[in-house]
């Protein structure tokens, strides 16, 4: 039986291509695709809440299968009473209709994804990362190495967080156990691979935890530079060395930075009888602001005690405490050093006899012997090189008596100096200064051979004056900004550093050119200095030495005036006299 032929339609394709790219087709797509858009936006809202009842349900039946069998009749009994509770309530069931689909239309609202991961460019910097640290963290025959070439970073990177920028901003790693943690030497490495790896130009701190063979790697913030001299918020005994981070200290103090009052984080020197690090030795390069901490603790210790400076570099950087009440003296030649330093060996030694017997005696010890004295010597190295040039005695050797007695006769010791001076020093300046201060640029080795341990934060890429490092005794090494404290007679100082420092100054009791009487103090009250020294059956100009007076003193069994309260010692330098505030004896060192 013969086929018949198929229709021509149905054959020839022609007719079906034309049909299809005809205009009335076309338009009729146009028309449905904007009834679907018009449909999708009028439908919307019915399209969110039906999603969101749907996720609600799995959610519930999701509750229902997690729940033990022996406890879905209380559970069902306890829904069935909030529906027959919610059936009698006036309105009710329309109040639990609009509640349902107010939670249906929240559980269905559209979220937008959140990325979660590093980016490309971050999987880069942490890939390089890890290769660089494979080197120093990997060991041959170790079976499952942590670290190896074209291994998982994810498995060594516990954490880490980037800026803004697309820089690391905080990193925790963890280390196999066999890494030598406990050696200072290991340490540096790492740190100095994650600090070029990691983006120089910044200061990262570093936190070992020996325990769990992490390390952590912190992007820490600069240190504020606009704190000026100031009266802080201290106790007796209590001196603000700088500022340090937040995270460092427990302890804050308000201050003023600016046109702002706000609290920042200090480091806090104790001195006194119950310190642990009655002295303090301050090292640095030539203009990092060495000076401009021993003059803040000098404002801060005038508020309670007496000053005694010592300026080897001889600049006149302390030119204004010069007459002030509580200078004892400021002394910036090699005679002047000699006889000052000489009279504050003699006066710790008086303290602690007094002290003695009023212990022996069953009483306190005099009100002379517990007011602070402060001995602040600056660059002392430098009048040791002209006593030896001269042939005289060194300076640094009548610091010996009060380094080492003057916690129990409330004498403090402050020293600066140099790095390239520093082997100069005395021995006994070395020992007994466990207060360590570092400012300016300094390497890892100069920073451990201070201080005693090495910094856990890399160097500032640029560093401003008066910032360093600090260690008081065996606590951690902290970062350090000292207040600006400038000398208020330099023509460079600001004006509004100059009314800072001013402010603190205490008011003059010796005219500014040295002329006129002096006038110590005792209780608030002047004291006649032609009176005191014919007390003490000498004249004020011309009397006998302390070596002298200290056997008359034991006889007569009469306590010695206060420091704070004495007469002018007279001095001689170069065979000019000249008159320094000292104790009641008078004492004349010959030059």
């Amino acid at each position: 039986m013969a086929r018949r032929p198929l229709p021509r339609i149905l054959t020839n394709s022609a007719p079906l291509a034309r049909m299809a790219h005809s205009a009335s087709l076309a338009r009729s797509r146009e028309l449905a695709r904007s009834a679907a858009d018009s449909a999708s936006d009028v439908f919307h809202p019915l399209i969110t809440i039906g999603r969101g009842l749907r996720r609600l349900g799995a959610a519930g039946r999701g509750r229902w299968a997690e729940t033990p069998k022996e406890q879905r009749g209380p559970l069902a009994f306890f829904v069935g009473a909030c529906l027959l509770v919610v059936w009698l309530v006036p309105y009710g069931p329309l109040l639990a209709l609009i509640a349902v689909m107010g939670a249906g239309a929240w559980a269905g609202r559209e979220r937008t994804p959140v990325v979660t991961g590093p980016s490309e460019a971050e999987t880069e910097r942490l890939r390089a990362l890890y290769e660089a640290l494979v080197p120093y963290l990997s060991a041959e025959g170790d079976p499952s190495p942590l670290y190896a070439h074209g291994g998982d970073w994810e498995r060594a990177f516990v954490e880490y967080a980037f800026d803004d920028s697309g820089r690391l901003e905080r990193l925790q790693l963890k280390y196999p156990a066999y890494f030598t943690d406990g050696e200072d030497r290991s340490r540096v490495r790492i740190e100095q691979v994650l600090y070029a790896k990691a983006g120089r130009g910044r200061e990262y701190h570093f936190t070992w935890d020996e325990l769990a063979n992490q390390l952590t790697l912190t992007v820490l913030d600069a240190l504020p530079t606009d704190i000026a001299a100031q009266r802080f918020v201290t106790s007796p005994g209590e001196t603000v060395l700088g500022f340090t981070d937040p995270d460092s200290v427990q302890r804050t103090l308000p201050v003023t930075g600016g046109e702002e009052t706000r609290d920042a984080p200090p480091v806090v020197w104790r001195t006194g009888q119950r310190s642990t690090e009655p002295h303090l030795l301050v090292l640095g390069q030539p203009g990092t602001g060495a000076t401009t901490l021993l003059r803040s603790i000098a404002l801060q210790a005038l508020q309670h005690g007496d000053v005694l400076v010592i300026d080897g570099s001889g600049t006149g950087e302390y030119g204004c405490l010069t007459g002030r009440r509580g200078v004892l003296g400021v002394e910036s030649g090699l005679a002047g050093a000699l006889a000052t330093l000489e009279w504050a060996s003699h006066e710790t030694e008086r303290r602690l006899i007094e002290g003695n017997r009023a212990r022996q005696a069953g009483g306190a010890a005099p009100d002379d012997t517990r007011r602070p004295l402060w001995i602040i010597a600056d660059r002392p190295t430098a009048l040791s090189h002209i006593a030896v040039a001269e042939g005289r005695d060194d300076p640094q050797r009548w610091l010996q008596v009060p380094l080492r007695h003057g916690r129990a006769a409330h004498v403090t010791v402050v020293v600066a100096d140099q790095f390239e001076t520093a082997e100069l020093l005395s021995d006994p300046v070395r020992a007994h200064t466990k207060a360590r201060v570092v400012l300016g640029p300094a390497t890892v080795e100069e920073v451990r051979a201070v201080l005693g341990a090495p910094p856990h934060t890399t160097p500032p890429a640029q560093v401003p004056p008066g910032r360093g490092y600090a260690r008081l005794g065996s606590a951690p090494v902290l970062r350090l900004q000292v207040p600006a404290t400038p000398d208020p007679l330099d023509d460079a100082t600001g004006q509004a550093h100059r009314e800072a420092v001013t402010a603190l100054l205490p008011e003059r009791t010796v005219p500014a050119d040295g002329a006129g009487p002096l006038e110590p103090v005792t209780g608030g009250k002047p004291v006649d200095v032609g009176k005191s020294a014919r007390a003490a059956g000498a004249e004020p100009d011309d009397g006998p030495t302390a070596a002298d007076a200290a056997p008359e003193a034991e006889e007569t069994g009469s306590a010695a005036e206060p420091v704070g309260a004495s007469a002018r010692v007279r001095t001689e330098k170069g065979g000019e006299p000249r008159v320094i505030k000292g104790a009641v004896e008078a004492v004349r060192a010959e030059g």
